[in-house]
């Protein structure tokens, strides 16, 4: 059925008609092209609703919907998938939503991540489908002080960022030390906190002291190194990445572009309330927790801050991104039973938020 024949009475003055009526209006697209759900016959079964106000329902829900997912703990947790990731992506794909994996892991390059979600077996996933806390660092950069310098603590996702925004490692006197996951050395720390003092400015690329690798290990992350050296130079860090609302606006910028255009709908779903769901909800978009990475439900009424909708895994999205019909919040078994995320306990993320009001007070220098 070409777009000319849909009925039209009562239409024209709805918006989100008259996008959907220029969209399918070129002659060379009819409606079972579009990515819809069901046939075109299922469609037209539903004389209560009226052909073009369901076509409408699920065409923008498929194009006009977009999501910013985290990774550890909501994709995989170190080598295994997590249960229902594999149909959740492949739900994204075949309905042709738009969505952005957003990591505040600095070491890999998306390439590095692209082939890892390869080899646990999750096809059609690009470069391009990735935004880590290193590219936003070089993003931040090169927009605010694109002629400067720096010294890096990280490995080599950080490294590749910098480079391809033309960003230059500096020895002698760096504009800035940056900070990223990965081993350093106390000598490059020392070289980094002599840096500091003589004028260079801290930037760590996220606020993770901590990161889960499995039910039983952590590792370091990049707000630990920043808090070493926020200690021993007196300087406060900036902490970019997860939550800072520059990274929530850069992922929105790349995911408008995969996207082709700006999303009506924008959905951050992540394991972590401090860093996913706060960016999330600061930034104004819908965040939906899931319970298979390190927050556990019992803990969710300790925030201010609260999620859109708590799942155990991304899997129970699969279904209604497939049908286009949400499903209702409180039909997620995290009401019905509680979660099995491993509970650790410390300060896990640094932050900035005092870093306007006065300098972190530098520790004597002996006891």
């Amino acid at each position: 059925m070409k777009g000319d024949q849909l009925p039209l009475n009562g239409l024209r003055d709805n918006p989100r008609a008259t996008k959907l009526l220029l969209l399918i209006r070129d002659e060379s697209a009819n409606v079972s092209q579009l990515p819809l759900p069901g046939s075109v016959p299922q469609i037209q079964q539903n004389p209560d609703r009226g052909f073009v106000y369901y076509y409408l329902d699920r065409v923008f829900y498929f194009m006009k919907t977009g999501y910013l997912i985290d990774m550890d703990g909501v994709i995989y947790r170190e080598n295994h998938l997590i249960p229902g990731a594999v149909e959740f992506i492949e739900a994204l794909q075949a309905s042709g939503t738009p969505f952005l994996f957003l990591t505040n892991n600095s070491a890999p390059t998306p390439e590095d991540l692209a082939v890892r979600l390869k080899h646990l077996g999750i096809q059609g996933v690009w470069a391009r489908h990735f935004y880590t806390s290193a590219l936003n660092a070089a993003d931040f950069l090169s927009e605010t002080d694109p002629n400067c310098s720096v010294f890096v603590l990280g490995e080599a996702g950080l490294l590749a960022a910098l480079h391809e925004r033309k960003i230059a490692n500096d020895s002698i006197r760096p504009s800035y030390v940056v900070v990223g996951e990965g081993s350093t050395t106390m000598e490059r720390l020392a070289k980094a906190h002599e840096f500091i003092e003589r004028g260079a400015r801290l930037l760590a690329t996220n606020p993770d002291n901590w990161c889960p690798v499995s039910s039983e290990k952590t590792r370091p992350g990049a707000g630990a190194t920043a808090a070493f050296l926020e200690a021993s130079s007196g300087r406060r860090a900036f902490y970019l990445g997860k939550p800072n609302g520059y990274m929530f606006h850069q992922a929105r910028r790349k995911l408008s572009s995969l996207a082709l255009s700006e999303p009506d709908n924008v959905v951050m779903i992540g394991d972590t309330m401090e860093t996913d769901i706060r960016g999330g909800f600061e930034a104004g978009l819908q965040s939906y927790l899931v319970l298979s990475g390190s927050t556990q439900l019992e803990n969710v009424g300790d925030y201010v801050y609260q999620p859109t909708r708590i799942l155990q895994t991304v899997g129970e999205l699969a279904e209604e991104i497939k049908t286009g019909i949400p499903c209702d919040r409180m039909n997620s078994p995290a009401f019905r039973q509680g979660g099995t995320a491993m509970s650790k306990s410390g300060q896990r993320h640094q932050t900035d938020i005092l870093a306007f009001h006065k300098p972190r007070p530098r520790p004597a220098m002996t006891k």
